[in-house]
């Protein structure tokens, strides 16, 4: 995953933070709302690295849950029974 900083209005920041979902961090949210508008100005077209999930709506939470998961499984391992 690619890691950036950026700069946002604090209008766009109060946006992200109203559309983001419930438990949604504002790391995902931003990139699902990047995502949907990307796909809305390419006219509908399926953008080629968006394949997880079922559409935009849900591909930062599922991002999320994939790294959770590698997350849980390291601790497991870092720590044995």
């Amino acid at each position: 995953m690619v890691r950036r900083t950026v700069s946002l209005p604090e209008s766009t920041d109060a946006l992200v933070r109203e559309l983001a979902a419930e438990g949604e961090s504002f790391s995902a949210a931003v990139t699902r709302l990047v995502e949907a508008g990307a796909y809305h100005l390419k006219g509908g077209e399926r953008l080629s690295y968006i394949g997880s999930g079922e559409g935009p709506g849900d591909l930062g939470l599922r991002s999320e849950e994939y790294l959770r998961e590698i997350l849980v499984e390291h601790e497991r391992k870092e720590r044995p029974e």
